[in-house]
């Protein structure tokens, strides 16, 4: 390393340095004059080349995602500062780019929209997306092949069937289809049942575009100003709610696959793991990419959590078993290529 690199790489520790031990409320931030207010702006010319009146209000706060009820799209903070996203993109392996981000204000206006216009009291929306009132669950069952659902966002769990997950995430998607130029929706779902509600989502934002709103404030989530943890706990906390989400995950992927119920003769698929643990290895460094020791801290936590819910499988179906947990130890483990995070 040459003198002027060394410099370069010197001033930018220092730099990461005190970013990381300062509160995240003190970091100064804000939409205008960064690097999102170019974004916003462009999604508030998008809603007005679709004549809608209403522009929903911005902040910054810890993550995407619109308050319950509330008509206000959150932010993450760190897309606000460059130096942040780079910090972000070193501590979680990943960072937005300029496509990914229109695409989330786009979902995120969609959730604007039914908040503030109380979309979902319809009668008719209900009948188009089903009920708002469903129970929310960050874990369901994907049916990739659906056609009765848009493609939207991708996510490293559910791959692009976000809208799959609840009527108001189906809603968000239908519409963030909708609005995006040049989807070119009719022709490209013109053979899906889910043309239906594009269209839907058509007419309706057409009957509301002048009106005006029946709610455009709330009660904020985690506001930025309201913020005092320090950057660095912030990511070692945001690390912790992901492991707890991620055994979640594990923990139905694994009962849905092996029901616990007495088996005579069964064979514990926590064994099973053990005894076949270099070719489940194999393939998931094969498919994912990952180092053999990041595959191994993974199928570990396959193993522990089959462990410690007592699960088996019928002996006879071992191979079935094997291909079913090879699936998903491969799953997890392009999950955690694409997020950058690891289960402990």
């Amino acid at each position: 390393m040459n003198a002027r690199h060394a410099l370069r790489f010197n001033n930018w520790e220092t730099v990461r340095y005190e970013l990381l031990n300062t509160r995240i409320c003190d970091l100064g931030l804000q939409i205008a004059e960064s690097p999102l207010q170019l974004f916003v702006h462009r999604l508030y010319r998008e809603l007005a080349g679709k004549r809608l009146s209403f522009k929903p209000a911005c902040y910054l706060t810890d993550s995407w995602g619109c308050p319950d009820e509330v008509p206000i799209i959150g932010i993450p903070f760190y897309l606000a500062d460059q130096r942040l996203t780079r910090i972000e993109e070193e501590q979680t392996g990943e960072v937005e780019d300029a496509r990914t981000i229109m695409m989330l204000l786009r979902h995120e206006a969609a959730h604007a929209f039914n908040y503030a216009y109380r979309l979902w009291e319809r009668p008719d929306w209900a009948e188009v997306f089903g009920s708002f009132y469903k129970p929310y669950r960050e874990v369901f069952k994907p049916q990739p092949a659906s056609r009765e659902f848009v493609q939207h966002i991708f996510s490293a769990q559910y791959g692009r069937t976000y809208a799959q997950k609840h009527p108001d995430e189906d809603f968000a998607e239908t519409f963030a289809i909708w609005l995006t130029p040049h989807s070119n929706w009719r022709r490209k779902y013109r053979f899906w049942p889910a043309l239906k509600k594009l269209k839907y989502v058509s007419r309706l934002m057409h009957r509301i575009a002048a009106r005006t709103p029946q709610r455009t404030t709330g009660d904020l989530l985690n506001p930025l100003e309201k913020n005092t943890t320090l950057l660095v706990q912030h990511y070692g906390e945001r690390a912790e709610r992901f492991r707890t989400a991620a055994q979640g995950y594990v923990d139905d992927r694994l009962r849905e696959m092996f029901p616990r119920v007495p088996v005579p003769g069964a064979t514990g698929v926590a064994k099973a793991v053990r005894l076949h643990r270099e070719l489940l290895l194999a393939r998931m460094a094969r498919w994912s990419g990952l180092r053999r020791e990041d595959a191994a801290a993974i199928l570990a936590k396959v193993e522990e959590r089959s462990a410690a819910l007592k699960l088996r499988f019928v002996r006879d179906n071992e191979q079935a078993a094997l291909m079913d947990l090879a699936a998903l130890a491969t799953a997890l483990a392009m999950d955690f290529a694409y997020t950058g995070q690891l289960l402990d």
